[in-house]
């Protein structure tokens, strides 16, 4: 059996911005190239959790962000705030936004995206469009802005599923490519941005302790 290989992370210089604290819970913007736990090389240890455990000792990951996605997370400092909001996760009881800049103009203000995803095992860890074996995978969006001029438009996405890479791979699939996305973007649409231009906007649950609805925002750089 071969030996695995591993991709370094370059570091990344940028902290982790602190919204919202309390007893129970953090909410955090994640820069870019920051991983969301550690990776499973010793040169891939730095990430988003050790961070701040540096800090919060009991601070604990219930969902993640990819290494190049920015952008808004909830991190449990208790147990019981872990149980919970991770069951909120699992009963699709936490709403997420995103913000992405795309190639292209896109004719429509909104729409749905409806396109089952399963694993590229031969590409791992690239995730593939599969109508046999995929997940049900669902995305809506709605154009922000459109720039006629650099052949972009600025777009909020919701998913309701939380598939892997499912909005690269989804807007890929509609021929609008995420600027920057070094694994399902064209050439033109990677050469665009020297980062992903996807970023996590906003996110909404039940507060573990109070059992309020705790809306958290944070804008994104690009």
């Amino acid at each position: 059996m071969n030996s695995p290989s591993y991709y370094i992370v370059p570091f990344c210089e940028k902290e982790p911005l602190k919204l919202y604290e309390d007893k129970h819970l953090l909410l955090v913007c994640k820069p870019e190239f920051l991983l969301s736990v550690p990776g499973r090389a010793e040169e891939n240890k730095d990430c988003l959790i050790t961070r701040l455990q540096t800090e919060h000792p009991s601070a604990s990951i219930v969902h993640r962000l990819d290494l190049d996605t920015s952008g808004i997370m909830v991190v449990p400092l208790k147990k019981t705030a872990h149980s919970h909001i991770s069951r909120q996760f699992q009963e699709r009881q936490v709403s997420k936004q995103y913000t992405a800049e795309v190639f292209g103009l896109l004719p429509e203000d909104s729409g749905s995206i409806e396109l089952p995803i399963a694993k590229d095992w031969p590409n791992r860890p690239k995730q593939k469009i599969d109508f046999e074996s995929g997940k049900s995978a669902v995305t809506h969006w709605q154009v922000l802005k459109r720039f006629p001029e650099e052949n972009k438009t600025r777009v909020l996405l919701k998913p309701i599923t939380g598939r892997t890479h499912q909005l690269r791979i989804h807007l890929s699939e509609i021929g609008h490519p995420i600027l920057g996305c070094d694994m399902y973007a064209h050439e033109e649409a990677l050469l665009r941005s020297p980062r992903l231009l996807l970023h996590a906007t906003y996110i909404s649950l039940m507060h573990p302790d109070s059992g309020k609805t705790l809306f958290g925002y944070c804008p994104p750089e690009f």
